[in-house]
């Protein structure tokens, strides 16, 4: 893919990241707002992807949207009258202005921050290191901690279910 082909996919992704986002934020529906969370995860991984950031894109894959939004989906559809979101709005007004001075402070950053670029892309990839030493040599703590997870789920439903 060219400069220009990774340019265009980068900035559709972005601005499908910044939608699926701010849907996340504007629907009322708390199911669709966590597969609307779900598909900005996979944006955000388009976009390290385009940045050369194959591991970061994989891990984005596999923990955020793999695990992190499906378990929030299973979390919500195991949730009795979740479909309605918060019906209380009293704490609108202090969330719009953090918000605001986290949106002020982020801007002044990104703005006043020497940004050093590269014209090439990296050398060597670092998949391939990271994968043999979590596969070869942690592959034991790799295994408890998903044996892990997967009893805890089963200890979520066995929570949730009606008798």
């Amino acid at each position: 893919m060219t400069d220009l082909g990774f340019a265009i996919a980068f900035w559709i992704l972005a601005v499908v990241c910044v939608g699926s986002a701010l849907a996340i934020v504007l629907l009322r529906n708390v199911f669709r707002a966590a597969l609307f969370m779900v598909l900005c995860f996979v944006a955000i991984a388009g976009v390290f992807v385009t940045l050369n950031a194959d591991f970061l894109a994989a891990v984005q894959i596999l923990i955020y949207a793999g695990a992190i939004g499906i378990l929030l989906i299973f979390g919500i559809m195991l949730t009795r009258n979740s479909e309605r979101g918060s019906p209380s709005g009293r704490l609108r007004i202090p969330a719009l202005v953090a918000t605001g001075l986290l949106l002020v402070t982020f801007v002044y950053i990104a703005l006043n921050t020497t940004w050093p670029l590269s014209s090439q892309p990296p050398l060597e990839q670092t998949t391939a290191g990271i994968a043999e030493a979590l596969f070869n040599r942690y592959v034991l703590p790799f295994e408890v901690a998903s044996v892990l997870l997967l009893a805890a789920i089963i200890g979520a439903i066995a929570l949730v279910r009606e008798r």
